[in-house]
């Protein structure tokens, strides 16, 4: 897949793993559309690639936003052909310690933007990318969706939940849509706002959005970043074990 010329999507576009997806969509040539809450990050990010990158600050947690959002998308930037779900939340949770009914309203955020906007974004563009030559859904999962860890039960059932449905969503557009590839992008640990004072060894948001980029130039179904490479054997040659690697994060 070549880059160059096309329009490409970024949830958290503006932060993070998506800031450098954006940065390096922009070097090779690409026109993006950075989707973010923080609408300083967008101000900044807008300023630094005019012409280059077109800002839109929505809350995805939000659905009806968000089917505005996909409602409006197609119109205003006809030829996007690359739809990068990025966007995600992690809430470290304690159920024996702390009250579950007070912790809801966080959950439900995590799940409506890890989860249902990563549906609601992929199956409601979905008609638009078929019209396109070629075009690719990149939803960005992570090494907990194989494996969870103790202290972010939620989160690391959204990334499993995104693992899978993207997985089914492949296989649809295998058989109906062969134009749209669908790809799944395992992260590792990597050095971003969300996971400050968390382990250790991470990678940049820099060297975590080339390797991503790599695999969408290489028409790739699924890329696993740096050290995740690794899960995939290890679950299969001694699953015990890496739970139990994971599981303390």
């Amino acid at each position: 897949m070549q880059l160059n010329g096309r329009t490409v999507l970024v949830t958290g576009g503006a932060r993070g793993i998506g800031l450098q997806l954006t940065k390096q969509f922009v070097a090779e040539g690409a026109h993006v559309v950075a989707v973010g809450r923080d609408r300083a990050s967008l101000a900044r990010l807008q300023l630094a690639g005019p012409g280059q990158i077109s800002c839109w600050a929505l809350d995805l947690s939000d659905p009806q936003a968000t089917d505005a959002f996909i409602r409006d998308l197609p119109g205003r930037h006809p030829t996007l052909s690359v739809v990068v779900n990025n966007a995600g939340v992690q809430t470290l949770t304690d159920f024996l310690v702390e009250d579950p009914s007070a912790l809801r309203p966080a959950l439900q955020e995590e799940i409506a933007l890890n989860f249902e906007a990563v549906v609601a974004v992929s199956t409601g563009l979905l008609p638009h990318l078929r019209r396109q030559p070629s075009a690719m859904i990149v939803n960005v999962t992570s090494g907990l969706a194989l494996a969870p860890k103790t202290s972010s039960p939620v989160y690391c059932a959204t990334k499993s939940a995104v693992r899978t449905f993207t997985k089914a969503l492949r296989y649809q557009c295998e058989d109906g849509a062969p134009n749209v590839r669908v790809m799944e992008a395992v992260m590792a640990l990597v050095d971003t706002d969300m996971t400050a004072g968390r382990g250790s060894g991470k990678i940049s948001p820099a060297q975590a959005a080339s390797e991503v980029i790599a695999a969408i130039k290489r028409d790739r179904d699924e890329v696993y970043v740096d050290r995740a490479k690794l899960l995939p054997i290890l679950m299969r040659v001694a699953p015990g074990l890496g739970e139990r690697m994971m599981r303390r994060g």
